[in-house]
């Protein structure tokens, strides 16, 4: 435990990349290889959900440092985060053992034989993982006998472990070059084995550093080529004709795996998804063995995308009911093609996978389902092959002519474009050069600030959450939060304003004065029946503070009413 506190801390207290990652290096080259294997579950941003409810954590505090609810809560409210607070009113070793053998009836239970020498395999297998059947009263002993044993830092992270928010600044890619360092294995290959469902432990990790890389599981999909923002002129990146243009559906990105006869859908965020889509399903048994398409889940009705909030309702539902799965049926719009007779042909250039997953599709799409015997089956197959979508090539001889089809994206529920270069592999992770997404500009209405709240870490003093309103019938209606877009001398400029002009408090809300107001930018709209306006929107961020504007000028709820889709 103590070397992964170790480690925390040098994470933390580094914003270089290569500092990370000989950090991370270290750790895995020294750890025994349990402890690293739940290391890397966490680091790689895995964890279990919360076993222990906050409130009783926070009683917990109280009554071991001997605090009254209003000083936990004022704490709380400066620090910002949950954790962190727990840990820093936590008393060191000496004063704590006097007051909780006086608070306690019985001080054994409280006193473990244990330091924070022990492993952390131990702490998390044999004192976090028991949380979740224990009663209360076994959590209090178990909780209570760590925050004794373990120092300020390791309180801090074990905190973090139990409450399910646990969070470093490191990235998963950063962790995989770590760890290809340490094993001299590719990282790509140490990306792979880290996709899908495993569990930490010592011979899970030394077969992911193992040489051996004929090693494919049967469900395994691979890691994610992702792209970055087009921030410049598309005309900077060559001749058009090296670039393949294709619509940026808003769906949920996917991989359809076909492999010894058995389907599975994975997310981009790693979760199996395939009893959630039991239509796609059925169609990926008809692919050929050995194949996985890269794609977008997306509602489709009537030959066309519906919109995003529409697969917000089958989106967590573990059962898919037959009433949901008519008013929403989805389809996979097929991006490319990653595996195919069993071979990973990632590595082929992007203008090779197009054309073998397009005969893969037609082949697909176009089976002679009349001359099928077994009328079950043909049934079957007439009411899945669509289901399986080419994503269509938007074809234009230039720049120009590429922009002025990029603006009927909405009218197609789209994002905007793909850019990607036709001799591409599908490479791992979110690598600049290839892969591009040109999106269209975002909605944007003015908006005034009403609600203000803290921030939480490095924030936590400053008043950096934001509640937004806009005009209906000459009152301000709540419309969004926003909390980012803001640069750090505008958020003391706003801050200094908010603790000037509160008008009330409600916890660690603060009603503010209506004077400032803020161009906001989003992606997606709809109506909501949770929000008091009616509407909800995606991806809500400041864009700039309209000094220029009075609140008077600020838009109304007709204006972003009128911005829904048709179908809304």
């Amino acid at each position: 435990m103590k070397a992964f506190a170790d480690l925390y801390t040098a994470l933390d207290e580094t914003t270089k990349t290569n500092e990370k990652v000989d950090a991370l290096a270290r750790y895995f080259a020294s750890a025994p290889p349990d402890d690293a294997a739940w290391a890397l579950y966490f680091l790689i941003g895995r964890r279990p959900r919360q076993v222990v409810p906050s409130a009783r954590l926070r009683q917990w505090v109280e009554e071991v440092a001997g605090l009254p609810e209003w000083l936990f809560s004022e704490s709380y409210d400066a620090v910002g985060d949950f954790a962190e607070t727990l840990a820093l009113l936590l008393p060191d070793d000496e004063g704590r053992r006097t007051k909780d053998e006086s608070l306690m009836q019985n001080p054994s239970s409280f006193v473990g034989g244990h330091s924070s020498e022990d492993s952390l395999r131990y702490w998390i297998e044999e004192q976090l993982l028991p949380l979740r059947g224990a009663d209360e009263a076994a959590q209090r002993e178990i909780v209570l006998r760590a925050w004794t044993e373990l120092d300020r830092v390791e309180r801090f992270i074990w905190n973090k472990l139990i409450t399910g928010g646990f969070r470093v600044g490191v990235s998963q890619l950063l962790v995989t070059r770590a760890l290809a360092k340490v094993s001299g294995v590719e990282a790509g290959v140490i990306a792979h084995r880290l996709m899908g469902d495993w569990e930490p432990s010592a011979p899970f990790y030394e077969r992911l550093l193992s040489p051996d890389t004929q090693d494919a599981e049967t469900s395994q999909p691979y890691p994610f080529c992702l792209a970055h923002p087009l921030e410049g002129d598309p005309a900077d990146l060559g001749p058009i004709d090296e670039w393949q243009a294709e619509w940026k559906w808003d769906g949920i990105r996917s991989q359809l795996i076909h492999r010894n006869g058995q389907v599975f859908i994975w997310s981009r965020g790693e979760e199996l998804v395939t009893d959630r889509y039991p239509e796609l399903a059925e169609a990926g048994a008809l692919l050929p063995p050995g194949t996985v398409i890269d794609g977008e889940i997306l509602p489709w009705k009537d030959g066309g995308v519906l919109p995003f909030a529409q697969l917000q309702r089958r989106i967590g539902r573990k059962t898919v009911g037959k009433k949901l799965l008519n008013e929403i049926p989805v389809v996979i719009m097929a991006y490319d093609l990653l595996e195919l007779d069993g071979r990973d042909v990632r590595q082929e250039p992007l203008s090779w996978r197009r054309a073998e997953l397009e005969k893969v599709i037609n082949s697909f799409n176009h089976r002679d389902t009349e001359k099928t015997k077994n009328n079950n089956l043909r049934d079957l197959r007439a009411s899945v092959v669509q289901k399986i979508l080419l994503s269509p090539i938007v074809q234009a001889a230039s720049w120009e002519e590429l922009a002025a089809t990029r603006e009927q994206s909405r009218e197609l529920n789209a994002e905007g474009l793909m850019l990607k270069r036709r001799s591409s592999a599908y490479r791992v992770g979110r690598v600049r050069g290839d892969w591009w997404k040109w999106k269209v500009d975002p909605y944007t209405i003015d908006a005034v600030l009403i609600y203000a709240q803290r921030g939480s870490g490095k924030r936590a003093s400053l008043y950096t959450d934001y509640t937004f309103a806009v005009w209906d019938d000459g009152q301000l209606v709540p419309f969004t939060k926003a909390y980012s877009g803001l640069t750090d001398a505008e958020i003391r400029k706003v801050d200094a304003f908010i603790r000037r002009n509160t008008v009330e408090k409600f916890g660690p809300v603060r009603t503010v004065t209506p004077e400032l107001v803020f161009e906001l930018g989003f992606e997606g709209i709809q109506r909501s029946n949770r929000h008091k306006s009616g509407i909800a929107v995606r991806f809500p961020r400041i864009l700039r503070w309209r000094t220029d504007k009075p609140i008077a000028e600020a838009d109304s709820l007709d204006t972003i009413k009128a911005m829904l889709p048709k179908e809304a």
